[in-house]
């Protein structure tokens, strides 16, 4: 398998796919099979394309089967060294994937600079060997021109194929780099981005060829066969570039597409995504980039699901899209206040357990007959509730929706009360319903504060609460309330007309028919 395929995101030091074994064994296949196609290549050009001149001192066919000799044993020479020098090195460094454990500082950018490290030993290795053909071509006696020309055009042999091991190696130890980047995700760029591999590219497709085709026809020696050089050449550029464009192309679309998809369910409301880190360059900046931007997105969702909870969705929302401040405005709205009856009696008498069993019971058939109504909870306080309807958004029918919502919260509770469970039978209050003006916006300092509504309402529907849990229906609205609930105020009967605590005038109270 491929390690270039390898799904990043699922892979840990002890999950990896591949094991360092396996990964020493693909990098190093990978970077062999570059250096044996150069050479063959470079044989191949030398020796057919643009074979340096006959001399007095050698025949050509002489030459030939030196040059065979020379290039064959240079492969015996160097292969098993650069094999178990490799092995040796890579096994060293890959150590810790197997160990199942993070890897260290100093590991974590030994891994990325691995592609760096085995494209210079493969180039040090060209390098010699323009040093030994460039020296053989002297003793034959060929001039120095020639001499020159064959080793740069080695040169240009190994820095095409220690690009094309750089590229090769990186896409080869992506699952590696998924682990290293994992714990550190880059901050800047670490090797080579996504311009300087195109220009690789361009480099291994075009720039070398070209050059190839100088030597090949130009100066002291040139090629016998001008035609079939230029032919090999371009044959050798477009597969060559073909190679090092596709693996350009993957290490930056796979990636990419990986970012696009994690986009795509942010964007459908999926915030459970995290994109493998498995770049150092640009590529890798943009996947820690979209992590730190969907886990900020959670941050944010956490907080205004707290604050939600906290102090209701619509508030919440008016917050966010109003902005933070101290403010307040008029309004017409409707309280409704709902207190348990014998609270007191009922903390001292039952267990802790049961006291928080009926208290959350209250509270859940509060939230849900006041949602359903399009009404919010402004506050809970001890074992009652403050509910509010008209603000902060604007409902015209408020009373209306604040009369269902209570009717269908005393009947909730009667159910509960009749139904088996811990504390349902203490499930009794007293409710009481107010329409009309209000404050309604922001109380307390800068540093804290709550959206919460002041007026007479409120303070009306919390006496009507008290003198509710003596009337048999527990449940009572005040006039204003009945007047501006339209047909559902139809009913409504009137209880009778009491002297609240806290106001200066009768008060006219009314009860369903």
């Amino acid at each position: 398998m491929d390690p270039s395929t390898v799904d990043p995101s699922t892979a840990s030091s002890s999950s990896l796919a591949l094991s360092s074994v396996r990964i020493i064994g693909l990098t190093w296949a990978r970077v062999g099979v570059a250096n044996l196609v150069g050479a063959v290549l470079m044989f191949v050009f030398f020796d057919k394309v643009s074979p340096p001149q006959d001399t007095a001192a050698v025949s050509g066919a002489h030459r030939h089967e030196v040059s065979l000799i020379a290039f064959v044993l240079y492969l015996i020479a160097t292969l098993p060294v650069a094999t178990v020098l490799t092995r040796r090195v890579l096994a060293r460094r890959y150590g810790w994937v197997n160990a199942d454990r993070p890897p260290t500082a100093a590991e974590r950018d030994t891994a990325l600079r691995e592609p760096f490290r085995l494209a210079a030993f493969s180039m040090a290795a060209w390098l010699g060997a323009a040093v030994v053909f460039s020296t053989l071509n002297s003793t034959f006696g060929q001039p120095g021109a020639v001499v020159a020309r064959t080793g740069v055009g080695i040169l240009l042999g190994g820095f095409t194929t220690s690009l094309l091991t750089y590229l090769l190696v990186e896409r080869t130890l992506r699952p590696v780099f998924a682990l290293v980047l994992a714990g550190a995700p880059p901050a800047q760029r670490r090797y080579l981005g996504v311009r300087p591999r195109l220009l690789l590219s361009w480099a291994l497709g075009s720039a070398v060829p070209l050059l190839g085709v100088a030597l090949a026809v130009e100066g002291p020696g040139h090629a016998q066969n001008p035609a079939g050089g230029v032919a090999f050449l371009a044959a050798a550029g477009v597969l060559g570039g073909f190679a090092s464009m596709y693996v350009a192309a993957r290490s930056v679309s796979d990636p990419l597409e990986q970012v696009r998809a994690a986009v795509g369910r942010v964007e459908a409301g999926h915030l459970d995504v995290e994109v493998t880190v498995d770049d150092g360059g640009e590529v890798g900046l943009l996947q820690a980039g979209i992590n730190r931007m969907v886990a900020g997105l959670r941050e944010r969702q956490h907080l205004r699901d707290l604050f939600g909870r906290h102090v209701g969705d619509e508030v919440a929302r008016q917050a966010l899209h109003r902005g933070a401040g101290l403010s307040g405005e008029q309004r017409e709205a409707s309280a409704l206040f709902v207190d348990l009856i014998g609270s007191t009696a009922l903390a001292v008498e039952r267990p802790a357990r049961e006291v928080v069993d009926t208290l959350n019971a209250l509270f859940d058939a509060v939230v849900r007959a006041v949602a359903a109504e399009g009404g919010w909870v402004n506050k809970f306080e001890g074992d009652g509730a403050l509910c509010v309807f008209g603000a902060p958004a604007d409902q015209p029918d408020h009373a209306a929706r604040a009369l269902r919502a209570a009717r269908a919260l005393r009947d909730d509770l009667a159910r509960l009360r009749a139904s088996p469970g811990p504390g349902r039978g203490a499930l009794d209050a007293g409710i009481g319903v107010s329409s009309g003006t209000v404050v309604a916006g922001n109380i307390g300092t800068e540093a804290r504060y709550e959206y919460t509504v002041i007026g007479d309402p409120v303070n009306e529907a919390a006496r009507l609460t008290e003198l509710a849990k003596t009337h048999p229906g527990r449940l009572l609205a005040g006039e204003d309330a009945v007047r501006a609930a339209g047909p559902e105020g139809r009913d409504w009967a009137l209880v009778g007309q009491f002297e609240l605590r806290g106001r200066g005038r009768p008060t006219r109270a009314y009860t369903p028919a």
